[in-house]
């Protein structure tokens, strides 16, 4: 037993003595590899630090990336450099346009902002990759964001006035007028102008700018033209929100003090049934005789019915607002992404404003002309005053009426009568749209 018990100890014993040894050597291996990695370490520093630039290269590379590098360096052609900071002083207009005078704020915030951003120096935001790359690819280009638009304001969209008196489509048609006209000037100015170069499509894109509808312009420029997408765009949302300032001069030069006096029939009232049919019908029209124009108008009947149906309300509710919102920021974005100071500083875009407020003022001019014509041949006559809200600013052109009438004649109220030709131009700047489209999409 004792022989076991000493046979056992010494085996133990043994054992330890083995495992310390191997102990010992895996510390000194340990000890071996930390000191070769420490000695690569050191000889990596020791090569970097060898190929480091100077101090002096180092904050010229620190210089060079810098904003006012990118701005005022003599290496930097124009229209880069000092361009970029113009345009960044035309986003600032833009942004104070919207603010404190109140022109169009809820797309020329986000439109300024673009702006800024499109010509912030050596942030490639606009290049591929970048955010503005995306947003302008992914929903402009594509035609999406208008769309959605042209749908959020199809269910805010009272076709009642229109129904109850359906004389005044031909105002919202003859307002069109300037849409055509412009297309003709757009011409004009490229044959006899210097500088100025426009393609029927260009043209047509410029033209669109008469019916005072920003979704229909950006969505035509984005199919026949999209290196003017951000001029027209500023154009027809800048001249949109003055149409307060635009239009009464042409309407007191259009119309006498008479007939500025006229006051009109209190409209009928409209059913539920005539309002949910009135989409369904100009929908099929539209599929019929002029397909091109389908997505634009299809959209806006598709967001009239969601609103005139009255059992998705929660739908309805979301176009006008949620969707509606959402849409608008990213598409204001988009928009000033092409006002970069390449596209923008030209003497096209001179031309480009001309022709707007030009096309605007044949429009307001037309529908005016065109009640006082049609007062030749009715018995109960219009006031021309509404003829003015033919083009499709809605509702800001129905209120000018309105405002103007209330000038001739505190007693008299066009609002209603108003929005007859106004919601009517809706419709009529789209079919404009699909008519251009037809004509020189596949040019």
């Amino acid at each position: 037993m004792k022989k076991i018990i000493i046979l056992t100890l010494f085996a133990l014993l043994s054992i330890g003595s083995v495992i310390a040894e191997e102990g010992q050597t895996a510390n000194s291996s340990d000890v071996t590899v930390a000191e070769t990695a420490a000695s690569s370490v050191a000889t990596e520093a020791d090569l970097n630090a060898e190929h480091l630039p100077p101090m002096m290269e180092m904050f010229k590379m620190l210089w060079k990336s810098t904003g006012v590098y990118g701005f005022s360096s003599p290496d930097i052609m124009w229209p880069k450099g000092w361009g970029e900071l113009i345009m960044i002083g035309v986003g600032l207009l833009l942004l104070y346009l919207a603010i404190v005078k109140g022109f169009e704020p809820l797309l020329l915030i986000p439109i300024s902002f673009g702006c800024i951003f499109a010509n912030v120096p050596l942030a490639g935001m606009n290049d591929e990759g970048g955010i503005l790359y995306y947003i302008y690819n992914s929903g402009i280009k594509t035609g999406v964001f208008p769309l959605l638009i042209f749908m959020g304001v199809g269910a805010m969209t009272d076709f009642g006035p229109m129904i109850a008196n359906p004389i005044t489509i031909m105002l919202g048609a003859a307002a069109q007028l300037g849409i055509f006209i412009t297309v003709i000037g757009a011409l004009f100015l490229s044959k006899y102008i210097p500088g100025i170069n426009f393609s029927l499509a260009d043209a047509s894109s410029i033209g669109i700018i008469g019916g005072a509808d920003g979704p229909t312009a950006i969505y035509v420029t984005t199919k026949l033209s999209p290196r003017l997408l951000g001029s027209i765009a500023v154009a027809a949302y800048s001249y949109m929100a003055m149409v307060p300032l635009i239009q009464p001069p042409i309407m007191k030069l259009c119309s006498t003090p008479a007939e500025r006096l006229i006051k009109m029939e209190q409209l009928r009232y409209v059913g539920r049934l005539e309002k949910i049919m009135l989409p369904l019908v100009v929908m099929l029209l539209c599929i019929f005789f002029l397909p091109s124009a389908a997505p634009l108008m299809g959209f806006f009947m598709f967001g009239n019915l969601l609103r005139e149906s009255g059992i998705v309300n929660r739908l309805s509710d979301t176009a006008q607002n949620a969707l509606m919102n959402i849409v608008v920021m990213f598409l204001g974005l988009g928009v000033g992404a092409k006002l970069s100071a390449k596209t923008f500083l030209n003497m096209e875009t001179l031309g480009i404003l001309v022709l707007g407020v030009t096309a605007f003022g044949i429009g307001t001019a037309g529908g005016v002309l065109m009640a006082r014509v049609m007062n030749l041949f009715m018995k109960n006559k219009i006031n021309p005053l509404i003829g003015s809200a033919g083009v499709s600013a809605v509702p800001m052109a129905a209120r000018v009426s309105q405002n103007e009438g209330a000038k001739a004649d505190p007693q008299n109220f066009l609002l209603m009568h108003a929005m007859g030709p106004n919601v009517a131009g809706v419709i009529g700047s789209a079919v404009a749209a699909g008519v251009l489209l037809s004509v020189f999409g596949k040019m």
